[in-house]
This record gives C-alpha cells, structure tokens and sequence, in this order.
C-alpha cells in the first residue's frame, strides 16, 4: 500500500551534494594532458546519478514492511548471481583477472557485490530484529553467521577483498547495534586478530594472555572458551606456514604495503603517487583541474579508487575536510535514523548502511594514503561505477523510508 513519505531533507540533501561533488571530480579526473579513459566518464556518471535517484524515490515509497518481507527473495537472488559471476564473471582494470563484473556477450553490466551488500543488511537485519534478545553465546550466532558468511564466500572467490571487508564491517556493526555484548565481539574476532599478530611472536604472546584472561573473565560455555583458545592457537601455529606457502608475488605485494619504497616504479606506484598527488595539495590545493599528478595521469584509477587523492591534491586540506564532514554528517544521520526507528528491523537497517559507507570511507581514504593495503574498494558517492552509485541511492530510499515511518518510540528488546 502507498504511503505519504515525510522525506528526510537532511539526509536527502546531503546525498546530493556528495553526488554533485563526485560528478566535478570524476570530470576533473578525466582533464588530462594524455589521453585515458577517464576522460568522458564525468558525462555517464551523471545519468548513473540520475537513474540512482529516480531509483531511490521508487524505493522510498514501499513500506519497512515491504523491506523485510523482500530481505530474503532479494537475498536468494543476490547469492545465485555471485554464484553465476564464478563461471561467467570478469574482471575490469587493474582486477581485470577477477570475476566481480557479470559479463553478457562481452558487455559488462554491473557488480552484483555492490546489491549484495544491501541484500545482507536486510537479512540480518530481519534475522537479528526477528530475536527476543540479542545473542550472547557462539551457538546463538550460528544463523548471522550463515546469512554473512555465504556472500562473502562467493566474493572472496572471485576475489575481492574489498567488497569481503566491508561485508565484515556491516557483520560487526549489526551485531553490536542488536545488542551483543563487546567481550563475546572481540572472542568472535579473535582467530583472525591471532592470525596477523602471530608474525611477531611477542606482539601474539601478549594478545593470547589477555585474550585468555578475557575467557575467564567473561566466563562462555567451557566448550566454546576451549574451541576459541584452540582456534587461536592454530591460527598463531598457521601464520608462519602460510607466509611460507605464499607466492614470491603475494609476499611482495605485503611488503609494498608495509614499505612502499621497495618497489616504487612497481607495486608501490599506487601509494606513492598518491601520497605525493595529496600531499602537494597543502591547505586549498592546486586548483580545480589543475592537479599536475592528475594531469600527467600519473594517478592510477584516478576517477575510481583513488579519487580522493584528485580531491586532496586539487582542492587540499579545505577540499578533504568538506569531504569527509560530508561523510561524517551522512554517517551520523543514518544512526540517527536508527536511533528512531520504530521497530528492530529498520533499526539494523539503518545503522547496517551507516556502517557500510562508514567502511568505504574509512579503506578507501586509508588506502590513498597507505593506512590500508590496496583493494579496490570505491568511495561512495565520488567514485566512478553505475553499480555502487545505484546501491548507495538505493540505500538513501530506503533510509528515506525508515525514517519517515520512525517515531522514535522504543519497539522490543533490541530496539534502538
């Protein structure tokens, strides 16, 4: 049934001006002194933009209700595409050995990862809202997990690294906005700490007492504190064999990460000419289209994943900021709106796509400025790509719609 909408203006406008500001520098990203392929793109992103806004009022005007009744049909059909992408898929650029893009008749057509997205916060959402009380044991997390885990499964065979973090992030983020205490949080990302920390043996050495100490203190059933200290322990035992079993061009690429001088003509091109391309911005920049990094398309993926260098070297430290306090405002927006949701469901909506675009930002500006290692993740709003643009406007209706049917009341155990 069609409702009247009381649109969130602010959220609304704030989405448009991050759309605007994209567009300027996706055509700034194109004004070269050498040919590239950025050079039009400003012109198709602008219908992709108009298209994502058309697509965002239609979806503003279902109900929550219809959102949570589509969760799992929308979620089905998410994960057989991600399944079809393993056979049919291809790559684009730099991933261009991938299969995140679905390829018909040497057309490609979009990215299912970025629709995957929403589909798994509407389904955790309607997995976690559907709950009594939030979960508080590892036996309790086994259907999430599931709901997550199988997406990021078939993403991480493509591969893509990126798209598989932010499925984290959103993983993460829910299960604390539902109410999951933060210990049994930090024992569910234990192994993966273990994993990373297990390079240095002191640095493991100390995160295995105190996560020890954080099983007695939080005290789980003794088979789930038993399973996780033994967990970690394979994973500290595993580090070393799997470092050792890496391609000589799979440790490089970690080492390039860590020190990018290693390799500056190659692998360590990325990071280097970004950092040189922001840091040259100072406080206002070179000026609108004047970026000489940019200019001399000495960025790479200037007008994709690396736009935020054409930004910082442009437009300087006045241009980062306006940016992120963009980001910042949507962010804080979206866990407003959760906040006053009106039931469960909406609620971990909204704080599920505030942390989806929290986690773009978040890898996407590190990535730029080697605070994170590369990997393709795009920024929202700015970065060039039918596919993310149309699922962050999608994202926008339905944010629109859960706060316009919000009334701030507090609905079951787990409402916000």
């Amino acid at each position: 049934m069609m409702r009247r909408v009381v649109n969130d203006w602010p959220l609304i406008l704030v989405a448009l001006l991050l759309s605007c500001y994209g567009v300027a520098m996706v055509y700034s990203a194109g004004q070269t002194d050498v040919p590239t392929v950025a050079t039009h793109a400003w012109m198709a992103q602008i219908r992709w933009v108009i298209l994502s806004i058309g697509l965002a009022y239609a979806v503003s005007r279902a109900s929550v209700r219809f959102f949570e009744w589509a969760a799992l049909p929308v979620y089905i059909v998410t994960c057989l595409l991600l399944v079809v992408l393993l056979k049919f898929g291809g790559g684009a650029g730099d991933a261009a050995s991938s299969k995140s893009w679905l390829v018909i008749a040497g057309h490609r057509l979009g990215q299912p990862a970025e629709l995957a997205k929403v589909a798994v916060i509407l389904m955790l959402a309607r997995e976690l809202g559907a709950r009594r009380e939030a979960p508080r044991s590892l036996l309790e997390l086994w259907k999430p997990s599931v709901v997550v885990g199988i997406p990021w499964l078939l993403i991480m065979l493509q591969p893509d690294l990126g798209s598989g973090m932010v499925f984290i992030g959103i993983f993460f983020a829910m299960l604390f906005w539902s109410g999951v205490p933060l210990p049994l949080l930090i024992l569910i990302a234990s192994p993966a700490v273990s994993l990373v920390l297990a390079f240095n043996t002191s640095l493991w050495g100390a995160w295995f007492l105190a996560l020890l100490a954080l099983v007695l203190w939080y005290r789980p059933y003794m088979w789930e504190g038993v399973t996780l200290m033994l967990a970690n322990v394979f994973m500290g035992v595993l580090a070393p064999i799997l470092w050792e079993r890496l391609a000589p061009y799979q440790r490089h690429r970690l080492q390039v990460f860590l020190d990018p001088s290693i390799d500056p003509r190659n692998s360590g091109w990325h990071v280097i000419q970004s950092q040189v391309a922001i840091g040259s911005g100072g406080w206002i920049g070179k000026g609108f289209l004047e970026g000489t990094q940019k200019r001399l398309a000495f960025l790479p993926e200037q007008h994709t994943d690396f736009i935020f260098a054409v930004v910082g070297e442009e437009l300087g430290l006045l241009g980062v900021t306006i940016a992120l306090s963009l980001f910042l405002f949507l962010v804080l927006r979206a866990v407003r709106t959760a906040s006053n949701a009106n039931d469960s469901f909406g609620s971990l909506v909204a704080f599920g796509l505030a942390a989806s675009w929290l986690v773009h930002v978040s890898v996407n500006v590190g990535m730029t400025l080697n605070l994170m290692p590369i990997t393709g993740i795009p920024l929202p709003f700015f970065s060039y790509g039918g596919s993310f643009m149309l699922a962050c406007w999608l994202s926008i209706g339905v944010m629109v719609r859960i706060s316009s049917e919000g009334r701030g009341g507090r609905v079951g155990e787990l409402a916000i």
